[in-house]
């Protein structure tokens, strides 16, 4: 027996190592070690462990004025990074977690990872009511995994394991769940093997060949590209892939950008407000490749969309196929490793594109469109014909002359971030994204609210790059408090706010269809001042009505060295894009 042995099992323990790194600091090591470096949060008495160590290793956390816009602020830094980067978030249990829900499941959604760490309720507390105390499970739904830590030493193999899930496809918010009492303990961690994330699948090569057949034999092929095209990273092959058939792009609401809408082969966005000539677009081509796509209801309109007869469908998981329309081929496999495949396999082939065709029958979309935004502006404002010059100055702006003053005055490599509401809906139609992490919008979920926290978070992941929050009254009133986190952490975030003070797409169709009288849900009487409200947050604001007002108001606010709010006044009466884009055209 060795000398230093004899004392055996015995022997008393030693004095804690004070030296040692609290279960707290071991997590950010962690985190940052992983590329985790940026936390948006509300602290509270249980978080001040985490946020005494994120603060000792320099990381940035982010101070929140609720929780609802946290999730949204790491969602938007997420949607706007290279592929793998995200965010984490902290909050308090209970009403910190629960108001956080709304945008963890707004995450799942669209696939956006992201770490969200809860601090728990104390063990030894857990099942007594406890301050903020609910029951973890209450999170399994709007995650993609959540986890709650048992012991001391399992918080760093949570973690990092939440880190790894969240990453790998397809990508999601994790949720971690710490109890309290373990933060400030200085228990060791253990050692951690590292696991890179699973690749997600290659397709069959016989599947690509089917689909280069299918492909190669159309005379009219269409593309119609999802988020998961963003997700993996897969906009350089969509291009090769339409370029080499020769084959319009239309993307869904998620996909918007991932070919950019300046390319001859840009169509437009699959969405509520597409108009009936992109709907025609589909309806007409004799194949189509969906890639990256669940073809889930909101964009088609509950399935009511017509698509081409034959039908490649390429999604990571299998339920989407045949769930909305019978697809001919079924992929799973991911976007990027598909497009490749299928464009070396064409280039094999020798397919020709489809010649000038191809860029006309996408023009000739975009010209409707066009031609449909520009009868809207004409209107006179009570919609009984086209307006002098003279009348269109006195009327409020349509959404549609607002956004393109807004748009010329924003470089093309801006971040744009959108809420939702009425206007997303012209927002995805007549505003051009530049790239896919050049526009960040809510998918499915479709959650007001977003815009302003996610341009937040896209600011923090891009410094260097102009980003602005493209937001209604509606959705800004849900968030309006993240303004003072813009002011008080110096964001520079240039705030468009288009004010109609109504909830004007749900007052329309109270009105439309239920008889109920114009503008109920507004508030004509009591007007909403955004710039009032941003000026007592700390922001510099205006207010502009007129058309030729609002570029340069624009461009004075992102003059400036720092954030800034541009309040424009729309009109609450003008067509929702769901009716003036899908009925038959106005010219014809």
């Amino acid at each position: 027996m060795d000398a230093d042995d004899s004392a055996g099992d015995d022997a008393a323990p030693g004095p804690p190592d004070n030296d040692a790194p609290t279960v707290a600091e071991a997590v950010v090591d962690a985190m940052l070690d992983r590329g985790v470096d940026t936390v948006f949060g509300i602290p509270g008495k249980q978080t001040l462990p985490l946020n005494r160590a994120l603060a000792d290793r320099d990381a940035r956390f982010v101070v929140a004025r609720h929780e609802t816009a946290v999730p949204h602020q790491a969602w938007g830094y997420a949607e706007t990074s290279e592929p793998g980067a995200m965010a984490a978030t902290c909050v308090v249990p209970g009403p910190g977690d629960t108001n956080a829900m709304n945008g963890l499941k707004n995450a799942l959604n669209d696939c956006v990872p992201l770490l969200h760490l809860a601090v728990e309720t104390e063990r030894s507390v857990r099942g007594g009511d406890g301050i903020h105390e609910t029951p973890p499970e209450t999170y399994d739904t709007v995650v993609k995994e959540n986890v709650l830590v048992d012991s001391p030493a399992g918080a760093v193999p949570a973690v990092v394991e939440a880190i790894r899930t969240a990453r790998e496809h397809p990508q999601g918010p994790v949720r971690v769940g710490i109890p309290k009492d373990f933060l400030a303990g200085r228990t060791p961690q253990p050692a951690i093997g590292e696991r890179e994330p699973s690749p997600p699948p290659a397709p069959p090569a016989a599947a690509v060949r089917e689909a280069a057949d299918l492909l190669g034999d159309a005379t009219a092929p269409v593309v119609l590209a999802g988020g998961g095209v963003r997700r993996a990273d897969a906009s350089d092959a969509l291009r090769s892939v339409a370029e080499g058939l020769g084959a319009p792009v239309v993307t869904t609401y998620k996909g918007k950008g991932t070919l950019p809408e300046t390319h001859q082969l840009s169509a437009g966005v699959l969405c509520g407000g597409a108009s009936a000539e992109l709907r025609g677009l589909l309806a007409d081509a004799d194949v189509g490749l969906v890639v990256g796509s669940d073809l889930d209801a909101v964009a088609t309109a509950s399935w009511s969309v017509a698509i081409p007869e034959t039908l490649i469908h390429v999604t990571l998981d299998g339920d989407d196929v045949g769930f909305g329309y019978e697809a001919d081929l079924g992929v799973v496999a991911d976007a990027d490793r598909f497009l490749r495949a299928l464009t070396d396999r064409l280039d094999d082939e020798g397919v020709a594109p489809r010649g000038a065709d191809s860029a006309e029958r996408a023009e000739s979309v975009r010209a409707a469109d066009r031609e449909r935004f520009a009868a809207l502006s004409e209107q006179s404002a009570d919609g009984s014909g086209k307006s002098t010059a003279d009348d269109r100055e006195e009327r409020p702006l349509r959404s549609v002359e607002a956004l393109s003053a807004v748009r010329d005055a924003v470089p093309a490599d801006a971040v744009v971030a959108a809420d939702a509401g009425g206007f997303r809906l012209w927002t995805l139609v007549s505003f051009p994204a530049a790239g896919p992490r050049s526009y960040v919008n809510p998918g499915s979920w479709a959650t007001m609210g977003t815009g302003l926290p996610s341009a937040l978070g896209a600011k923090l992941a891009n410094p260097d790059r102009d980003v602005v929050a493209l937001t209604g009254d509606g959705g800004l009133m849900m968030c309006v408090h993240e303004l003072h986190t813009l002011a008080s952490e110096g964001i520079d975030v240039t705030v468009v706010a288009l004010n109609n003070d109504d909830y004007a797409i749900i007052s329309e169709e109270a009105s439309r269809s239920y008889d109920f009288p114009d503008q109920s849900y507004g508030w004509a009487e009591t007007g909403l001042d955004l710039v009032a409200v941003a000026s007592g947050m700390g922001l510099p604001a205006e207010r502009v009505h007129a058309r030729g007002a609002v570029g340069d108001a624009v461009e004075r606010a992102r003059d400036r060295d720092g954030p800034a709010l541009v309040e424009v006044v729309t009109d609450p009466d003008e067509p929702q894009a769901s009716e003036w884009m899908t009925g038959p055209h106005p010219r014809s």
